[in-house]
């Protein structure tokens, strides 16, 4: 596109959302003639005066093709809404990012998307539904889009990288490196990319993680995604942004439901209150959106023991810890060999030690 790097010009100025960028782009014959327009033809074009004026002083410190070198340099990509290859969901939401910042393949936008979103501060609860789940799903080749925060969304995009599947993680800031939010998940955009998954923004390179961003990016998140998960969610979490905008944009909402003393569970139990679908097992979303092939292989790939010793252990444990000395009583077999037959277990992702010698089923 020739005038690609005018597009990148217009997402510089924050006060072009998609709105006012729409405006532009309907009245212009192109968007290097918007650009370069003066202040009477901006308000012509819809805008109003004081944000043609502002305009007209900025673009005086913007080189469009400085932009491009810039992008080139941090081996970033772009999308635009013209483009074929922008997310069909995305762009039916209200106000689509007129423009996409991304790092990875772009092919991860052409599977099936789902959103998992939850809170910052997990219960071990939260930790074991979101292994358990999060993994079923990326077994069953969902890409679980999130927002890289700390929490279920970096458990989730973590969980579904270990169990093969892909991630897509929509940040709130620009994609250089600097500013990738929160810093120490910097590791984890890099594993995402490099596992065939996708790192996006509509923020421009130089944006900071400022606190406004996050809900704006909570619409993208849920608008690139068929439907909404949320694993743990506090009275006032930002999830619950993210499931709302997915109810406002006609998507499906579904929520696990926990103990009516946790107060990480208060949001996702009120989801549930208002009418969202309530999740105890992968195949409830996979069924419900009707991917009953993906369903048929869950049930395909239940876990068969190897040996009569994993068989005995196997039937005493559930996604609910068991204390060894509890295996040992309920199994009737020596304490040497439930723990040697608990290690290979593990090894072979059967089990999952919580520590303090506490199992419980890994999938």
């Amino acid at each position: 596109m020739d005038d690609l790097k005018y597009w990148l010009a217009f997402s510089q100025f924050y006060k072009f959302g998609p709105v006012k960028f729409k405006r532009l782009k309907n009245y212009f014959p192109d968007m290097a003639s918007a650009f370069s327009a003066t202040a009477k033809e901006m308000l012509a074009a819809g805008l109003d005066e004081k944000t043609a004026e502002e305009f007209i002083i900025f673009r005086r410190q913007i080189e469009p093709d400085k932009l491009i070198e810039d992008l080139a340099r941090e081996k970033i990509k772009v999308l635009t809404i013209d483009d074929p290859a922008y997310p069909k969901l995305l762009k039916q939401i209200y106000a689509p990012p007129f423009i996409l910042y991304y790092q990875g393949q772009i092919e991860a936008f052409s599977g099936f998307l789902l959103a998992v979103v939850g809170t910052r501060k997990f219960s071990s609860y939260g930790r074991q539904v979101t292994e358990k789940l999060v993994r079923e799903l990326a077994f069953n080749n969902l890409t679980i889009v999130s927002g890289l925060a700390l929490g279920i969304d970096a458990l989730a995009h973590s969980i579904a990288l270990e169990a093969g599947g892909k991630a897509i993680a929509v940040l709130g800031s620009g994609l250089d490196r600097q500013n990738i939010y929160p810093a120490q998940n910097r590791y984890l955009a890099d594993k995402i990319i490099n596992s065939d998954g996708l790192v996006m923004s509509e923020y421009p390179i130089g944006t900071l993680p400022l606190k406004h961003h996050f809900p704006q990016r909570n619409r993208l998140i849920s608008g690139l995604s068929s439907a909404t998960l949320v694993i743990e969610a506090g009275e006032k979490s930002g999830a619950l942004i993210t499931a709302m905008h997915a109810l406002e944009q006609n998507r499906e909402v579904f929520a696990v439901p926990g103990s009516i003393y946790s107060p990480v569970s208060e949001g996702a139990n009120r989801l549930i209150k208002m009418g969202a679908k309530p999740v105890t097992r992968a195949q409830d979303i996979i069924e419900n959106l009707n991917l009953m092939d993906a369903a048929n292989y869950i049930e395909n790939k239940k876990i068969i023991p190897e040996s009569p010793e994993e068989e005995l252990i196997f039937k005493q444990l559930s996604y609910e810890p068991v204390h060894v000395d509890e295996l040992v009583n309920l199994t009737k077999l020596d304490t040497s060999i439930i723990n040697s037959t608990l290690t290979l277990m593990e090894m072979k992702g059967i089990v999952k030690n919580l520590g303090g010698m506490n199992y419980v089923l890994a999938r």
